[in-house]
Formats: C-alpha cells, structure tokens, sequence
C-alpha cells in the first residue's frame, strides 16, 4: 500500500510485510539506483523528508523503530539488522544502491562490506564508528547498564529527549509519536549487543569497500567526536571528509548546507 506523506506530494509512504515483518518506508523518484537512506537511533524515516526531496530514493523506518514491526524476538543487533537490508532491498528487487547512513544507521556499512558489489557510492553522517579505538558515550553506557538503561527509557519524555539528544522541538515530537515500550526495548538490546570489540570487528572489512565515500561530520558532535570521520575515511580508502564546524551530531540541523552536500554526493 502507498500513499502521500503529509505535506509532501512527491513523497509516498508504504506498508508491506518484508520477512514475516510489517516494515514502513518512503519513497521519492530520483536517480537510478536509488539512494537507501538509513536512520540512526531514536530515529525513523520521517527524519529523511528533506532528503527525498532533494534526491529522492528509498528511506525505511528500522526493525523497532517508526511504524515498522517491533517483535521482541528480532534480533536487534548489527548482524541482525544487515540480515534485514538483504530480505528488504531484495523485497524491493533492488540489485544495488546508494546508501546514506547516520549514526546507528551505520549497518548500511556491515551490509556494504558483505555484498560491496551492491554499493554503487555512499555517505557516513557521524555514524556509530565501526572502528578500533571508539568508546561508548555516556548516554550510550547508561542504556548499556542493567536496570540502569530500563529506568532511563521509563523516565523519557519530551524535555529529557530534548536535553539527551541537543534535537529541535519538531524532530523531538518525530521522535516522541512512535517512543513506545518496543522502540525503547530495541534501542536497549541494539547498544547492549555492540561494545567496542564489536564495534571494531563489525567493520574489520571496510577496506573491501570500493564505492566512492564521503564521510561528514559535525565538529561539534557530543557523541561521537570528528577525529573519527577522518579515521573513517582512511579504513574506506580514499573516502572524501568533510568535517563542518559549529554543527553537531546532526550536522545538516545546524548547516543547511549539508543537505545539498550529502545529496549532491548520492546522486551524481
């Protein structure tokens, strides 16, 4: 089933059950193949309007997140999210895309490095670092904490969301519409199943990665600090940084200019 986003005519919104799971994303016409835009964590589609717009392609609420399924028997980690893109770009017959990746959607690059022949370029946006040397975040060591992470999630609500995240007042409502128990159960069981070591193996193969590759950063980023987009670009080889001052971890928020910048990259 398809139907308009709201407010943007160009932009239809699908329903569909992809591996026994009702999964919601967007779409837009724009270059062939599509760019696959993946969202990060607290997340979903909706964050890629401005995006789609602009390039168009292919933007999916995550497993747990939006209006896709939350089973509490998916596995939420980053194996089982890579398992996912395969059922769901071949659902949609894609045989290659673009991809563009924030923060946890950084899955995008555990898939990229199982099938690179299906990258045809890519863009990283202060993803989650698949890279030796990174340690979690305060916030990220809370959710990571027995107990500790279930209070945390219990206790969100707007203002904290507000004051955790640094997001403007319409992402935070974005945000708050789907902020139900299986969103907040899935947030917790996607930290808990990566610690650095993890972290670091997931992107043991970047270098099998041949696609061109920009990597973009907010110099600002409270989470994830710039250092690791140049790091980043060096295990993709010759992946072009752009690292923009007085932005943070969603840079395109504080420099409108990223928007054309990462969708300018995709689609060329």
């Amino acid at each position: 089933m398809a139907r308009h986003d709201r407010g943007v005519s160009e932009i239809d919104v699908h329903d569909a059950q992809v591996a026994g799971l009702p999964v919601r994303w967007r779409t837009a016409p724009g270059v062939d193949p599509p760019v696959l835009w993946l969202h990060g964590v607290p997340q979903s589609s909706e964050m890629w309007t401005a995006f789609l717009a602009r390039a168009g392609g292919v933007a999916v609420d995550l497993p747990g997140f939006g209006r896709s399924g939350k089973p509490a028997g998916f596995d939420y980690s980053i194996d089982g999210y890579t398992r996912f893109l395969e059922a769901f770009l071949d659902h949609l017959g894609l045989a290659r895309v673009r991809l563009a990746m924030h923060d946890w959607g950084a899955v995008g690059l555990a898939f990229a490095q199982a099938h690179p022949e299906r990258v045809e370029r890519l863009a990283a946006i202060d993803v989650v670092p698949f890279l030796t040397g990174y340690r979690w975040h305060p916030v990220a060591r809370l959710l990571r904490a027995p107990v500790a992470g279930e209070l945390a999630m219990g206790f969100t609500g707007r203002g904290l969301l507000r004051r955790a995240t640094r997001l403007p007042d319409r992402a935070v409502d974005e945000v708050m519409a789907h902020f139900d128990h299986g969103t907040q159960r899935a947030i917790l069981k996607l930290y808990r199943s990566a610690p650095p070591a993890a972290l670091a193996a997931a992107g043991a193969q970047l270098g099998r990665v041949r696609a061109p590759a920009l990597v973009v950063w907010g110099e600002r980023d409270p989470f994830i600090p710039a250092r690791f987009a140049v790091a980043l670009g060096a295990a993709l080889g010759s992946a072009r940084v752009e690292r923009l001052a007085d932005a943070g971890h969603w840079p395109w928020l504080d420099r409108l200019e990223a928007i054309e910048l990462i969708a300018g990259f995709v689609s060329e």
